[in-house]
């Protein structure tokens, strides 16, 4: 499809006023990549869900390190709140742009749940941010199933602005950014993931919103492991990958060895959120509230 020039300027202007809100990444994804990539059922398309739909446009937010790693804590439940928040916000205000100039838009919300406990009985929302993302060119889908990033792996939120716009796509990335090291497999709590064949794993969906829903109790919501730590995205370039921290967390923690190394994470853990013990915790993560 060729496009008029007032189509790039559109595009552009839209670039400019999403990260002027706020947003890290942006790109745009035309509604035919659904059907051609057939990653899903046809339910669940967005042509399907609005039929004037004919662009979405997928803005993130980066996930800060620091605030993950202290996981599952207080501090990490307030910087995923502040994220869905300014998510909200974002597309709630490009949406309303898109509307002043006469033109149909609306946001699909972040997350598309009400509570996590829905998702223990319904692992899915009706629409795909993570799919949406790969179709608008920000990542590919990797291992554990989120959308990893060149700029943040898949420390990254996202929401999505559905239009009746036909706008210049991006184009969709080739190669894998995933590159299967299974280290979100080997810390996950709840041992969610199965390695398969293909890249992706196969997943215990309602195991992970189990936890999520446990954590979410606790006030220390959600869990967020495998995307901490996963080594893909530039901001390691920042805080560097700290894979051999990661895999013996929970054994240093657990049997009280030495924590040092841990102290600034287990502080965090021990204040804003109630007590995690065996009794509410899985295997993997026993015992992370404890002091040393």
């Amino acid at each position: 499809m060729e496009f008029s020039q007032s189509a790039y300027q559109l595009k552009n202007d839209l670039i400019q006023k999403a990260k002027e809100m706020g947003a890290d990444i942006i790109g745009f994804a035309p509604v035919s990549r659904w059907p051609e990539y057939q990653q899903t059922s046809p339910g669940f398309f967005p042509q399907n869900i609005w039929p004037g739909a004919q662009t979405v446009i997928v803005m993130g937010v980066q996930i800060f390190l620091p605030m993950l790693e202290t996981t599952p804590s207080i501090v990490y439940s307030e910087l995923y709140n502040t994220a869905n928040r300014l998510l909200d916000d974002i597309g709630y205000k490009l949406a309303n742009y898109l509307n002043h100039l006469g033109r149909q838009g609306f946001f699909f919300p972040r997350d598309g749940y009400g509570n996590i406990s829905i998702l223990v009985e319904k692992p899915e929302a009706a629409f795909s941010h993570v799919l949406a993302g790969r179709y608008a060119g920000l990542g590919t889908i990797g291992y554990n199933h989120t959308l990893l990033t060149k700029e943040y792996g898949p420390r990254v939120r996202l929401v999505s602005v559905i239009t009746d716009i036909a706008l210049p796509p991006d184009p969709v990335l080739k190669t894998e950014l995933c590159i299967k090291c299974e280290i979100c497999k080997k810390c996950c709590p709840t041992s969610a993931f199965t390695t398969t064949g293909n890249l992706i794993a196969d997943m215990d969906k309602k195991k992970c919103a189990e936890q999520h829903a446990k954590l979410r109790g606790l006030y220390r919501y959600p869990c967020g492991i495998c995307i901490k730590v996963c080594p893909i995205g530039e901001d390691r370039e920042i805080y560097g990958q700290k894979e051999e921290k990661y895999l013996n967390e929970a054994k240093h923690i657990m049997e009280g060895t030495d924590t040092s190394e841990y102290a600034g994470w287990i502080h965090c853990r021990n204040f804003g959120s109630k007590e995690l013990n065996a009794q509410e915790g899985s295997p993997k993560a026993d015992n992370v509230s404890k002091k040393p």
